[in-house]
């Protein structure tokens, strides 16, 4: 029976194992990594009945937003005002398709021009946003004809003002298409979400190397003052907050290890950024800790001194991105030398925690993120 049982579970285990996140999603799929990817960074996200449904359309109004996401400008202030006719304030993607504007991913030159938020965004207008977000070498049309005449079939019949960002695309190796349209730039076809998660991939890459003016300023690393991290790392755009790390955390609500019990929940936020030495911000003020009481101990006289121990688990930072990671604290009083030898000898110490009060925590894995926006990798 314990071998049916094992059975059992390896397969299921080999079941799930072809699937993603998605119901609908098998890792046999063309673009099941830049799914997979996109998907954990929140940028793409699939339907309330678990499906992604990777050959559905976007709206133009979803891709912008998409892009803004992708780009980690989704919090960035501008100050250019957008002056589409069919488009309000009151439109729900209003402010991603702002700042599509102001990074120059689209370009809104005359005041009644239209958007069409609810029309499907084509490959040919999600291609050249992409190429949009970076600083490119300037081509001919002649060149770029030349470039994708070695592989698609209708370069005669792509409209004109799409050719040179379709050449700059296939330089960078940026366009993705389903298997079945490899050899054709598609232009005017609505972009599948499959394919749209594709080209925003290829985006993300390429606007870390080259990004176009506006947003380079905007994804500059970060400085501030803070908690500085000393053994915290830096390589290129990334840095990393090693295993072992130890940072305050101000606690929401208080504890007592004479009346807390283990498994009570607790939340916690950073009142300050966790900087590197050379003040990269590598987590912002802000950021919320959640986790449980993991160890509790009563102090009693001459018996035992108290123990209050903390374990988070999750983490969200001020971009709305949680993660599954791990800290512990021991939380324990300052005492000078006598007090140290003191609860050493006669025992029974308690240990409070009052609202407000800020503990140590240690992280138990390394974290990377993104020192131009706050993302965690």
């Amino acid at each position: 029976m314990k071998r049916i049982v094992l059975l059992f579970v390896v397969m299921m285990l080999n079941i799930s194992g072809a699937f993603a996140f998605f119901s609908d999603m098998t890792t046999s799929h063309w673009a099941y990594n830049q799914i997979k990817d996109l998907s954990e960074k929140s940028i793409v996200i699939g339907y309330p009945d678990g499906t992604f449904k990777p050959d559905e359309n976007v709206t133009r109004a979803e891709f912008a937003s998409m892009a803004i996401k992708a780009l980690g400008q989704e919090h960035a202030n501008v100050v250019q005002s957008i002056n589409f006719a069919d488009l309000d304030q009151s439109y729900w993607a209003y402010d991603a398709i702002e700042k599509a504007v102001y990074f120059d991913l689209i370009s809104n030159d005359k005041d009644s021009e239209n958007f069409r938020p609810e029309d499907p965004v084509s490959r040919a207008e999600a291609i050249n946003i992409a190429v949009n977000s970076l600083t490119t070498e300037q081509i001919s049309v002649g060149k770029a004809k030349s470039v994708l005449s070695k592989k698609y079939k209708d370069v005669e019949t792509t409209p004109e003002w799409f050719v040179v960002p379709a050449g700059k695309a296939e330089i960078l190796d940026m366009i993705s298409s389903i298997p079945e349209r490899n050899l054709y730039l598609d232009a005017e076809r609505p972009a599948t979400r499959a394919e749209v998660t594709a080209i925003l991939n290829n985006m993300m890459i390429q606007a870390k190397l080259n990004p176009n003016a506006k947003l380079a300023e905007a994804m500059r690393k970060k400085t501030g003052e803070g908690y500085i991290i000393t053994k915290a790392s830096v390589q290129g755009s990334v840095g990393t907050i090693p295993e072992g790390s130890v940072v305050p955390i101000k606690m929401h609500r208080g504890f007592s290890s004479q009346y807390s019990v283990k498994g009570e929940e607790f939340s916690a936020n950073a009142d300050e950024n966790y900087i590197t030495k050379d003040t990269f911000i590598l987590m912002y003020k802000g950021t919320q800790f959640k986790g449980v009481l993991n160890k509790v101990q009563q102090g009693r006289w001459f018996k035992q001194n108290g123990i209050l121990e903390i374990k988070a688990h999750t983490i969200t930072t001020p971009n709305d991105q949680s993660f599954i990671t791990e800290l512990t604290g021991n939380i324990t009083v300052k005492r000078n030398w006598f007090m140290r030898w003191f609860r050493k000898v006669f025992k029974g110490e308690k240990i409070i925690i009052k609202q407000g009060d800020k503990v140590y925590v240690k992280f138990q894995k390394p974290v990377k993120t993104d020192l131009t926006n706050g993302w965690i990798y």
